[in-house]
């Protein structure tokens, strides 16, 4: 029970990583706001969790809609009394260069992958010191460090990502505010494991970039989650933790020299 008496908001935890996040939360004790665009699997999973002993409540949050995000944190404490963990999950992308990408997508991704981080958390830290102090999650990515082809909102909203937790931390770490980043790798969520039925293939050629030889789940990074978001983590602020299995402990030459191998079937 290491969120017993907690309060979490957890955006875009209808499914994948913020559902995994929100079932866990839950188990440790945590009343969880699940803040989902998706009324239906958002209530849904709100349901499972209650269900299954739980405490948590449902309210739709468009997090492109400002309006949104604030009644977002008042439902959160007007239900439960109070806030003490934040979690900004929500996402949303479009491929492209810069040059293919249409302006709408750029904004719309940014809007939704650091804007609402800001937004979410300048309506959350006020009731977050009232409580005592809090914990501000963001969900970046390895892609926050390294770049991938035809990715260019992505890399450029995770970065982003890493460095605003970072501010947030240097900026309310003294009113008792500790603000980190999760930065997953292959996260296996309902979409991919639809993808992998299909092409089945895809998996153990997938796994080869990863030194662990498996896709991530949503409670990897839901187990990462809980830490930061426990009193376990109090020393911990500022930082990037980065949950990807190994993906980018490779030195390219080595990881070269393995999938030489494994295509050759000596690997």
């Amino acid at each position: 029970m290491r969120l017993a008496d907690k309060v979490a908001i957890i955006t875009g935890a209808a499914q994948g990583i913020g559902k995994g996040t929100a079932k866990l939360f839950a188990q440790e004790g945590a009343k969880v706001v699940i803040a989902d665009i998706d009324e239906v699997k958002g209530r849904q999973a709100a349901d499972e969790i209650t269900a299954s002993g739980g405490e948590a409540a449902f309210v739709h949050t468009d997090v492109e809609q400002e309006d949104d995000i604030k009644e977002m944190v008042r439902f959160a404490v007007e239900r439960y009394g109070k806030l003490n963990v934040l979690m900004n999950n929500a996402y949303w992308n479009k491929g492209g260069t810069v040059v293919e990408l249409e302006r709408a997508d750029w904004d719309k991704a940014i809007n939704v992958m650091v804007r609402a981080i800001y937004l979410g958390s300048k309506y959350a830290i006020p009731h977050l010191i009232e409580a005592g102090g809090g914990s501000i999650i963001n969900t970046a990515s390895v892609h926050g460090y390294l770049a991938a082809a035809h990715s260019a909102v992505y890399e450029a909203s995770k970065a982003a990502v890493i460095n605003l937790s970072r501010q947030i931390a240097v900026d309310f770490g003294p009113r008792g505010i500790r603000c980190n980043a999760i930065c997953p790798g292959w996260i296996i969520n309902e979409r991919t494991e639809e993808y992998l039925k299909q092409h089945p293939e895809a998996y153990d050629r997938n796994v080869q970039f990863y030194p662990v030889r498996r896709g991530g789940r949503p409670i990897d990074i839901a187990y990462g989650a809980l830490y930061l978001a426990s009193d376990e983590s109090t020393f911990v602020t500022g930082t990037a933790l980065v949950i990807d299995g190994g993906l980018t402990c490779w030195l390219q030459d080595s990881l070269g020299y393995h999938l030489e191998q494994y295509f050759k079937g000596q690997a």
